[in-house]
């Protein structure tokens, strides 16, 4: 038998077809975010899936999983780093590339935003084909610390982005 408050949050992802091409059936989380019990779930739910796995710090990967992150950093009394599409942060930053459709694209995270050793725990909202999640993976291992969980709300797993991070824990709510 499932579990009755996965079921509530899906009933508050709204499908959007042809968003934001044709042919693409689009996943809008917004819906949820306007729900205070919605949102307030997801992230109990999150955290009840960490089994109390020991995190230093929550990673939110711009823009969406920001509002994810934050509130599960304050949820586990850690704190919480922002990853940016480059130019964003001021401080000197690493950066890493990770390939889209059609090109490439970067994520940056300021040098010493993390301590060697510290587990991390990366958060978005959705993992599609996996290019951000693995990206913001290698930016906390180059600044030496330790990935202890990606987490997302959505998995659109007919994409298989969870194949780029074979070898790390991956925590999904709603699958697809």
């Amino acid at each position: 038998m499932g579990d009755k408050r996965i079921d509530y949050l899906r009933t508050r992802i709204r499908d959007v077809p042809d968003f934001p091409k044709e042919g693409v059936l689009f996943k809008d989380i917004t819906p949820l975010l306007a729900d205070v019990e919605a949102f307030r779930t997801s992230i109990q739910l999150i955290v009840e899936r960490l089994d109390e796995a020991p995190v230093d710090v929550v990673i939110g990967i711009e823009a969406r999983g920001f509002m994810f992150g934050a509130a599960l950093a304050d949820k586990l009394g850690v704190g919480f780093v922002p990853v940016r599409k480059p130019g964003k942060l001021p401080a000197a930053t690493y950066r890493a590339e990770y390939e889209l459709e059609y090109g490439t694209d970067a994520l940056e995270i300021h040098q010493d935003a993390l301590n060697p050793g510290q587990r991390v725990l990366i958060v978005d909202d959705l993992i599609a084909t996996g290019g951000t999640a693995k990206a913001t993976a290698d930016l906390v291992e180059q600044c030496g610390a330790e990935v202890a969980a990606l987490v997302f709300l959505v998995n659109l797993r007919f994409l298989q982005g969870e194949q780029k991070l074979d070898g790390y824990r991956v925590i999904s709510l709603l699958d697809y």
